[in-house]
């Protein structure tokens, strides 16, 4: 579990960007193409309790799993993991139907809502590299899409900050143990969740309405 202290520090790092009235879409993105089967994207935010609540609200995506990317299976366990001492990040990893959400609307949601890419080697209250930026590609098209919409907001200058997001490709995923998976929606009151996490629900709802699940 998250350490309770962390609460502490939480609200000093909200509102550390500063968005437009309107965050742009990506020029570079997939086409929908409904023949195309279920496709997956991992991405990783700080603390995966919040980033997978905020995907699984969203229009054509069928499953989010909280996991480790960037490091080995042999590490990929909390307990490891939380030391700062392996390679991997708290990602998530999105099933997701193409015909419905493309690739680039999911990194638009990542960057908008679901963290701040600004923050380096921490997210908000939480410090270490496993709480990075970062998103692993699968293809080079998802790369591709990563890297010129990152090039795309640094350029329209959406942030107040460099972004720090780093685009690598994904060598593996590794499930969370069972007891972070659907987190947010188990606990809502835990006061983690309440801080942290439960303000980029509202933000999602108030900012991308027409992408939300009916």
């Amino acid at each position: 579990m998250k350490p309770l202290w962390t609460l502490l520090v939480a609200t000093t790092l909200l509102g550390a960007v500063e968005k437009g009235p309107t965050f742009p879409d990506p020029v570079k993105d997939s086409r929908a193409v409904a023949s195309v089967a279920a496709q997956t994207a991992v991405v990783a935010g700080g603390c995966f309790w919040g980033v997978e609540a905020v995907f699984e609200h969203l229009t054509g995506v069928t499953d989010v799993v909280s996991g480790y990317a960037g490091g080995s299976q042999r590490t990929a366990h909390y307990s490891i993991v939380g030391s700062g001492v392996t390679s991997h990040a708290e990602s998530v990893k999105i099933t997701y139907d193409p015909s419905k959400v493309s690739y680039g609307r999911l990194l638009k949601v990542f960057f908008a809502v679901a963290h701040d890419p600004t923050e380096l080697n921490r997210q908000g209250p939480d410090e270490g590299r496993q709480y990075r930026s970062s998103i692993f590609y699968a293809n080079d098209e998802q790369k591709s899409i990563a890297e010129a919409y990152i090039a795309q907001l640094e350029k329209a200058h959406v942030f107040n900050r460099p972004i720090v997001t780093t685009v690598v490709p994904l060598d593996g995923f590794y499930p969370a143990e069972d007891y972070h998976q659907n987190f947010l929606a188990q606990h809502p009151d835990y006061p983690y969740i309440v801080v942290n996490d439960l303000p980029k629900l509202r933000a999602l709802k108030a900012e991308f309405p027409e992408l939300l699940k009916k």
